[in-house]
């Protein structure tokens, strides 16, 4: 795997770093400085929201920083959406751009966090960093522990078969006993549409938030589609 030099830099050092850089990476730099240097941060980003009009469709500055036509290819870049649908969402093997833009592309509105810690190693997966990211975006963020597996009963999970028996402990411990955050979800999806259940696990079939989101859909009045991200 190819890597890049890593540098620390205090503002009283002035020792020369650049020769230090890979050639490929000094080449780098001097390709972004030649592209952007003296450039202020509304210049970056209208620059940015011209290159890609998609980045700024939830954008709450959008306006003031493009002219009307610039703005009109921000409005046409907006995916249209009419159905009510409740998604589930995993950020393992993705980073959090990635993750943020699977949000945007499918229309959700509210991501809603049911790990029952909401620490994560993961950058900017933590409870704090993601309700910002989200917001960021203009997508609402709730955090419903009490819908989450502690985190001690997820440990030693080697095989398919460890995961089906946690979810066969989850559905009779967790499910049973938490009718009214369920329907609280419910609740929420009639009121924004398209939300997503979120945790960590990429493979739907080793996550809790399958269970979770099928128990919702079982709820008497559901009549919306449920899509695994």
């Amino acid at each position: 795997m190819e890597t890049s030099t890593a540098l620390i830099v205090t503002s009283q050092d002035n020792g020369d770093y650049i020769s230090l850089l890979k050639e490929t990476d000094r080449e780098a730099l001097f390709k972004l400085k030649s592209l952007y240097a003296g450039k202020s941060k509304d210049d970056l980003i209208r620059y940015t929201y011209i290159k890609y009009p998609y980045y700024a469709i939830n954008s709450t500055i959008a306006k003031s920083v493009l002219n009307i036509n610039e703005y009109f290819a921000v409005e046409s870049a907006r995916p249209a959406f009419g159905s009510t649908v409740l998604f589930t969402i995993g950020y393992e093997r993705i980073s959090l751009e990635e993750y943020l833009n699977k949000l945007i592309l499918n229309g959700v509105k509210l991501l809603c966090d049911v790990r029952k810690n909401s620490l994560s190693m993961k950058y900017g997966f933590s409870k704090s960093q993601l309700k910002n990211a989200c917001e960021g975006i203009g997508i609402a963020y709730e955090h419903i522990p009490d819908l989450g597996i502690d985190s001690d009963k997820r440990q030693e999970l080697y095989t398919q078969s460890d995961y089906d028996k946690l979810s066969r402990q989850y559905k009779s411990e967790i499910l049973t006993h938490t009718l009214t955050q369920q329907e609280h979800i419910f609740e929420l999806l009639k009121k924004h549409k398209r939300i997503a259940l979120t945790c960590f696990e990429a493979n739907i079939n080793q996550c809790h938030r399958k269970h979770l989101a099928e128990a919702v859909a079982s709820l008497p009045g559901f009549e919306y589609d449920l899509i695994h991200l």
